[in-house]
Formats: C-alpha cells, structure tokens, sequence
C-alpha cells in the first residue's frame, strides 16, 4: 500500500460525484422521495406506500434518472409510457417523473447550495501531488456544474457524467461502461484504477470493471451491504485511507 491507502500498481483515481465529492446525495435522496411519494398518492390515495431510504438504496441511488425511475416502478409493479427526454415534468411517463426530480433537484440546490466533503477534496488534492491522474464519473447531467459550484473542476483530468454518456451511448451504473470510459481516457487499465463510490450500483459497476481497488464510502450507515457488493476497503471518509497505511 502506498500512503494514500491504495496499491502500488493504481495509477489512476476514479471518483464518484454524488456522496462521495458533494454532499448532494441527500438532496438527490429528498427529490426522489417527494417525486415518488406524489406521484403514488396520485395513483393509489393517501393509503401509498412511501418511498424509503430502502428504495434509494436499492432502486435508485447512482443509476441514471430514467432507469432509477424504471427500477423502483418495476420493484411496485408499475408501468408507465417510456416517453421521450424533453416531456414535461407534469407528464406522467418515466421521462416526465425523472424530469419532475430533476427540476425539484435543481430548486433545492439553488435555494440551499451545494457543500463539498474536505475530506475528499482534500484526499484528491494528494492523489495528483503523487502524480496520479483523476476522473470523476457521475450519472448526473449537472455534474459539471455542480463542481464548478464547489470549485472542484480542475481537480478532474477527465469527466464522465450524464452528458457525456449519453452522447457516447454509454449505459449507466450499476454496468461499468462509464467508469471504463474514464480509464480508457485517461489512458490506464482497469487494473491500474481505483473506483470510490457510496451507491451499491457503483460498488457492482466497479467489482464487474475488474477495477484495480475499490473503496466503499460509507455515509449513511451500510458498510455490510458495500462490501457484499464488492468494495475492497470501506470508509466513512477518504482521510481515513491514509491512515491505514
């Protein structure tokens, strides 16, 4: 192990957006749950059955908007009309619902902002003092600008987010495709990268990328569940790495 917590062949840091750089999970968590959550009680009454943290966990966190949408509508029994990506938010179709979270997504960062972990930032700031080369990949479409906010852009050599995924036809976590996209252009080998995630769909996507490394970051109380979906090292910060050399 090197004294940033990694093995000595990685050469490359591939790291996720949401809950891991900016604490923005919890406001992606609130948008679904709101959305969902009104869309149910339209469906079925006030006797719906909620969208927990469960269901975050298990249906939605990391995955692209419209195959989360597809995912937990799927774990209810529901089917909705795919629609097209520009249908309104009040549309009822699985474009229009992940439009829906995505406006109420975007309203919560403005009113309240977007904080980053110093943890983190302060962990990818040595990753490239030790001359290793960085990445973030994200299935966010507001990605870019969501680093710009916590002044974090330039820390990335190479970004593959939701725009750059869809013009390259790449599908999402939990297959490795975006995360593979990033090695490749920052010209290493999967075995020569770490994966940091904290959604389940992350940890599945770097285990089945044959990723050299792959930290768990644990934010919300579900190192177990991390590690049975492949991470080699769990964390509840990445300062934490470098202390266990």
């Amino acid at each position: 192990m090197t004294d940033l917590g990694l093995p000595k062949q990685i050469l490359a840091c591939l790291f996720d957006l949401d809950g891991v750089i900016t604490k923005t999970a919890v406001v992606h968590a609130a948008a679904w749950k709101r959305t969902f959550d009104e869309f149910l009680r339209e469906r079925d009454g006030d006797g719906f059955r909620p969208f927990d943290d469960a269901d975050y966990s298990a249906y939605v966190d990391g995955m692209p908007r419209a195959d989360g949408v597809r995912s937990f509508l799927a774990s209810r029994g529901i089917h909705l009309p795919e629609g097209t990506p520009d249908d309104p938010p009040e549309r009822t179709t699985v474009h229009g619902l992940g439009n829906r979270k995505n406006q109420l997504l975007l309203d919560m960062i403005r009113t309240d902002g977007v904080e980053a972990y110093d943890g983190t930032l302060r962990y990818i700031e040595a990753v490239r003092a030790h001359g290793l080369r960085t990445a973030v990949v994200s299935s966010s479409a507001n990605c870019r600008d969501v680093l710009r906010s916590v002044g974090a852009e330039d820390l990335f050599d190479v970004r593959v987010d939701g725009v750059v995924a869809a013009e390259r036809r790449l599908p999402g976590k939990p297959r490795p495709d975006t995360f593979l996209a990033a090695a490749k252009d920052l010209g290493v080998d999967p075995s020569e990268a770490a994966v940091f995630e904290d959604a389940l769909a992350g940890m599945d996507a770097g285990r089945s990328g044959h990723f050299g490394y792959v930290v768990g970051v644990d934010r919300v109380g579900q190192s177990a569940a991390l590690r049975a979906h492949g991470a080699d090292v769990v964390v509840r910060d990445l300062d934490e790495l470098g202390e266990r050399t």
